[in-house]
């Protein structure tokens, strides 16, 4: 086979570099440089978008807590993002199993449902919702947004365990049930720890797309009770002057938990997105 030419290697190779820098810039350029408006004032933002900040101080974060009530909406963010995740991966992680290891009535018009719930907007369901959450009297509470986000994660959730789970040999169950193994003991202590990068993986997906969702948080609350830290963003926005300065570090505060969360839980992903990448 003839070799590529050397000088057509080095064009490609800077290509492919200028390629990924390129969308590597797209994708960190917009936190990087919220991070660093967090520690100018309002005249320099002002004065210049893109400059460095002529001192580092954190007056910005100090005067986001006190324009809106962050460390209240940061918890109420906690709790229900934390319900929501264990719920969602609680519920999927055995509906998912059974369904994609045995055969039952309905299984078909199940997994159908389950896929149709994928294509439904968020817009299409607002009305139904609220006056569900009305009437069963959940309206602006937790629970009536833990309910509603973990109800909305299951569908994506349950596809990717579902794959998952088909990447796990039935032998090792097999082997179990020859061995006296009820089928719970087998789930419990042999499937789930196989399973444990498809969980992780739906859990922090779970945990990405509650915490920074805005529409229900907004719609389904009418008080500072329920209502989760994207929503104190708003507070900042008036509607004769801004405080960008105080909002930028709001931002940053918004999205650390999840670059901190999905640093930690990297591998594990990286695990459950190649599994049964290559079979022997």
């Amino acid at each position: 086979m003839r070799e590529t030419p050397k000088p057509v290697r080095v064009i490609c190779s800077i290509f492919k570099y200028a390629y990924m820098i390129f969308f590597v810039a797209i994708a960190i350029g917009p936190l990087i440089w919220a991070f660093l408006s967090s520690f100018k004032t309002y005249a320099e933002i002002n004065s210049s978008a893109i400059s460095l900040p002529k001192s580092i101080t954190f007056k910005n974060y100090a005067s986001a807590f006190q324009y809106a009530p962050i460390a209240k909406y940061f918890f109420n963010s906690v709790m229900i993002v934390g319900c929501s995740v264990l719920v969602t991966v609680m519920f999927v992680a055995m509906c998912a199993y059974v369904t994609s290891r045995f055969d039952f009535k309905m299984k078909a018009v199940i997994v159908l449902l389950i896929s149709a719930s994928l294509m439904l907007p968020a817009q299409a369901i607002s009305q139904p919702l609220f006056t569900i959450m009305r009437a069963l009297k959940i309206f602006d509470t937790k629970l009536g947004l833990v309910i509603v986000y973990s109800a909305m994660g299951i569908p994506m959730s349950f596809f990717v365990m579902m794959s998952y789970y088909k990447t796990i040999s039935p032998a090792l169950e097999e082997s179990a049930y020859i061995d006296g193994a009820t089928f719970f003991k087998t789930f419990v202590y042999i499937i789930l720890p196989l399973a444990k990068p498809g969980l992780v993986t739906i859990a922090m997906l779970q945990f990405i797309n509650t915490w920074n969702e805005f529409y229900f948080a907004l719609m389904l609350t009418s008080g500072d009770r329920a209502r989760t830290i994207p929503i104190a963003l708003n507070y900042y926005m008036g509607t004769f002057a801004n405080n960008y300065s105080a909002l930028f570090a709001a931002v940053v505060m918004t999205v650390l938990p999840t670059i901190v969360i999905f640093i930690i839980l990297q591998k594990q992903v990286m695990e459950s997105l190649t599994a049964g990448a290559v079979k022997e």
